[in-house]
């Protein structure tokens, strides 16, 4: 949804991973903003309603492999259907928006996004200078109550913007994982998500909640990051979607902590 969005194409419907994230995405409390007025709701990634889809009559379905395997021959004949593999749209999301600008015939449009892009990227770089040359920023979530947390490596999609933006990672994220992301940190192991800075993922679904309980285990309070008072919340929804838009949100966070920390 996000990537036809920035290519100026509004979806007539859309599914995300679970309701509640749904009614977050399909909002103006969402980072996308007023673009996803009268986008409809086809439920949720793994349960997708076959029978709303048929009813909007789509020219186009673009979807996630891994969620419509079992669908697909049914998809396929309501409308042409573009199934993008889990690398593609997690560690390959620069391409994944290449080729939905093919498959919506925007290849122009698509320019101008990355050069939209590309010129944040740079502005950011310029603003941020040579401060952060000897800092090291992580980012996590945290779940399960507190007691589980996961943080994303070098092949993500965080991942990729730091690396364009030349901002350290703490070694164990200075890595690249299947998949992207370190999982099931347990909090004995909480030093994986240690750095100069740390940003946290939060939500209103549990993230926000299972991130203040973890802040009253003693190991938390050891991490450089929460010693140095440098720990932010950032949006779960903006800084995982993968897109160009969700990148302009990101660069919106680095600037506020970043360039102008409070």
């Amino acid at each position: 949804m996000s990537n036809a969005l920035a290519l100026g194409v509004k979806p007539i419907g859309s599914s995300v991973w679970g309701i509640e994230e749904l009614r977050t995405f399909l909002s103006d409390k969402s980072f996308l903003g007023d673009k996803v007025e009268e986008i409809a709701s086809v439920g949720q990634l793994f349960n997708i309603n076959l029978e709303k889809i048929l009813q909007l009559e789509p020219d186009l379905i673009l979807a996630w492999e891994p969620a419509v395997e079992a669908v697909y021959p049914l998809l396929s004949q309501i409308a042409p259907t573009v199934a993008f593999s889990f690398d593609d749209l997690v560690e390959n999301w620069k391409e994944a928006f290449t080729i939905t600008a093919k498959v919506l015939n925007r290849e122009a449009e698509a320019q101008q996004v990355w050069n939209h892009y590309n010129q944040q990227i740079k502005d950011l770089k310029a603003a941020i200078g040579n401060r952060y040359k000897d800092k090291t920023i992580s980012v996590a979530g945290i779940y399960d109550n507190g007691r589980r947390a996961y943080t994303y490596a070098k092949n993500s999609f965080i991942g990729s913007i730091f690396e364009e933006l030349d901002l350290q990672r703490p070694p164990a994220q200075n890595i690249s994982i299947d998949g992207g992301s370190i999982e099931a940190i347990s909090e004995e192991r909480l030093e994986l998500l240690d750095g100069d800075i740390l940003f946290i993922l939060a939500s209103e679904f549990g993230h926000t909640e299972a991130y203040k309980s973890l802040k009253q285990k003693p190991l938390w309070k050891k991490l450089n990051a929460v010693q140095n008072g440098r720990v932010y919340l950032v949006d779960i929804f903006a800084w995982t979607t993968e897109s160009p838009l969700a990148a302009d949100a990101v660069f919106d966070n680095l600037y506020k902590y970043l360039v102008n920390p409070p």
